[in-house]
């Protein structure tokens, strides 16, 4: 008998196709909690869970009692409550490193789109206002040759860095748990306390991981460390900074502009300030969205998946010490 399995929110056709050929799998959408009737009967007998987006914690555990492993389709896991699955033996799993030079791409082009004012001049060109030679008013900011600070010196941050050092000959600052000696070596990169990053670079990319010691990281006081010509980019979870700090330091003037790959609610509501705010880039959560990306992050989920439901352990286990009990 197959084994019973649940797919949740994203998971590529193809791959949807493969797994429907080794397991009994039931697909739905639009579920971020114990909601839906038919969802929560069909926890009763899964052994696995593959997806994005679903809040995986105590609550949910109890309802599902054959739960095996937890498969996100998702570098991040912050959905994951990894120590109630770590106390179930449950395994959990994520999805790295296929996506790193997409989402690098992603939040390089924000990067150039809100220094060079892309979105903004786009819509002056299409709302026909473009009517003579560009006065200064509408000029953008260099990239090459700036400073780059990234907190977060991953794979990703990496994947960052090595666009702006070779690609536009920036200045790599950056700031992390511990030293990244590869990206000293290889992208003249110079670790930095966080408060010195903030003050020197022309550009913050944050990268972090959204974890209980992260959330909130950047809010009011480190705006204020911030040139007033300084962009803010965030491409990592729009928890990790405090949204209403955000806007009130574009407001006042204290930062230049920030682009925006994530948000504290998704998706943003539509009274929310920075929706009106020209010099703000907002993008829908896409920093992976390319679709061999999504196909090779779905397609690793599914070994994850496959590999722990046969009793092997899977490629990118989280939780190494469910398997370390076995």
């Amino acid at each position: 008998m197959k084994k019973k399995v649940i797919a949740v929110n994203r998971l590529e056709q193809e791959v949807l196709e493969i797994l429907q050929q080794e397991v009994d799998i039931t697909f739905f959408t639009g579920i971020t909690s114990i909601e839906n009737q038919a969802f929560i009967t069909a926890l009763k007998e899964a052994e696995g869970i593959v997806g994005l987006a679903l809040q995986v914690n105590d609550a949910l555990l109890d309802l599902a009692p054959n739960l095996k492993i937890v498969s996100n389709v998702s570098v991040g896991y912050n959905n994951l409550d990894v120590d109630a699955l770590t106390k179930r033996n449950i395994m959990a799993t994520n999805t790295p490193g296929v996506l790193d030079e997409t989402v690098a791409d992603t939040i390089f082009g924000l990067l150039i789109a809100t220094a060079r004012r892309l979105p903004e001049l786009d819509h002056y060109v299409k709302s026909r206002q473009w009517k003579g030679d560009l006065t200064m008013d509408y000029y953008g900011t260099d990239v090459h040759h700036k400073k780059i600070g990234i907190i977060g010196m991953g794979r990703i941050g990496e994947a960052i860095a090595n666009r702006a050092h070779h690609g536009f000959h920036m200045e790599v600052l950056y700031h992390n748990r511990s030293r990244n000696l590869d990206a000293e070596h290889t992208f003249n990169a110079t670790y930095k306390e966080l408060d010195a990053l903030l003050k020197e670079s022309d550009y913050v990319v944050l990268m972090t991981p959204l974890t209980p010691e992260t959330e909130g990281m950047i809010g009011a006081r480190e705006f204020s460390l911030m040139k007033e010509s300084a962009i803010f980019i965030n491409g990592s979870r729009g928890k990790t900074i405090v949204e209403t700090e955000l806007i009130t330091a574009l407001e006042n003037k204290e930062i230049a502009a920030a682009g925006l790959d994530v948000f504290e609610k998704e998706p943003i509501d539509d009274d929310n300030p920075l929706l009106k705010m020209s010099n703000v880039v907002t993008l829908p959560h896409i920093g992976s969205s390319t679709y061999a990306t999504e196909l090779a992050m779905s397609q690793l989920a599914c070994d994850n998946l496959l590999a722990g439901l046969r009793g092997e352990k899977p490629p990118n286990l989280i939780n190494e010490t469910v398997w370390e009990d076995k």
